[in-house]
């Protein structure tokens, strides 16, 4: 009898170790894999699941170890990602711990919100659809992290937080004399410097032309706010601004009409919404693109006319 025991004691022993070698033991998994656990997926689904996927090797081990470790009421749904030769104990930890994978989605600078809305809408990791409406500006450009299956919904309102936080932020540390008299206005102002130049080290020049213009009381004369005057932010352009387009009646038309436009014509990223905030101090009243991607500065119309003639030039070879 003593024997019969001491041989179950040795038995059970060997099988321990067996598990405990299958639980830390580097697992099959050959690359990154990307595993979704649905809710209501029971503990054998699971394990079976992650076998056929490649992750670990033992399913039955998995359902063993899970439910005398209690791991098996912890198991949490959600996307998780795997790396290559993951033991079956940290798969199970990871799983347990919900150490669930956060994608991004970028939102660019710059874009009006049928674009943003396009971008959220097309992800296939998020969920629900989103309408934005006609009014730009309430959505901070940045990139957002999420779990598989977040609601479109709530990255747009903790863009619109973002926005407001950033837009207080500046608003409350603007250079005094500003010639905007509201934070909506500085975000209009921002909207402009975003779409004029996609230079950072830039955003502060262009800013202060307009600051310039707004005190002399010039007309800001800006293409965008004509493109927007035209397209409502719907669409592409798709084409040149033509003469007759500055001719446009429109409240957006910066080229008819002194003072910015009613509301912004994009949603400007942070390094825009501080150029508007501080502007460099400069004489500037007017610049014209390089050809090259840059912009030439200048405080006279005269020298303004000599930078237009290189344009041309530049871009008539």
């Amino acid at each position: 009898m003593k024997k019969f025991l001491g041989i179950c004691t040795l038995v059970g022993i060997l099988i321990l170790l067996q598990v405990y070698m299958w639980c830390v033991q580097a697992g099959p998994l050959m690359q990154t894999a990307y595993i979704r656990v649905e809710r209501g997926t029971s503990l054998s689904m699971l394990a079976d699941g992650l076998q056929k996927e490649g992750v670990i090797n033992h399913a039955l081990a998995f359902k063993i170890i899970a439910r005398f470790s209690g791991l098996s009421q912890k198991l949490r749904a959600g996307e998780y990602k795997f790396e290559p030769n993951i033991s079956l104990w940290n798969v199970m930890q990871k799983i347990a711990n919900g150490d669930v994978f956060y994608r991004k989605i970028t939102l660019p600078e710059g874009l009006t919100n049928v674009e943003i809305s396009k971008i959220l809408n097309e992800n296939p990791y998020l969920s629900g659809q989103i309408v934005l409406d006609d009014i730009q500006g309430s959505i901070l450009p940045e990139t957002y992290t999420f779990p598989y299956g977040t609601e479109r919904k709530k990255i747009i309102l903790e863009a619109q937080a973002d926005m407001q936080k950033t837009l207080d932020d500046a608003w409350n540390n603007r250079d005094e004399n500003l010639p905007v008299k509201n934070k909506k206005e500085l975000l209009v102002l921002a909207s402009i410097i975003e779409k004029e130049t996609g230079v950072p080290e830039e955003r502060p020049l262009v800013a202060s032309v307009f600051v310039n213009r707004l005190k002399k009381g010039m007309k800001l004369q800006t293409d965008p706010t004509v493109i927007f005057a035209l397209t409502q932010g719907k669409a592409e352009l798709g084409r040149s601004l033509k003469r007759k387009d500055l001719q446009i009646d429109s409240p957006y038309n910066t080229y008819k009409y002194y003072g910015l436009p009613p509301t912004p014509i994009c949603n400007p990223g942070k390094d825009s919404i501080w150029a508007a905030a501080k502007p460099a101090k400069t004489d500037y009243l007017f610049f014209v693109a390089t050809g090259d991607g840059g912009h030439n500065f200048s405080k006279s119309l005269s020298e303004h006319n000599k930078n237009v003639k290189n344009w041309v030039k530049k871009i008539s070879k």
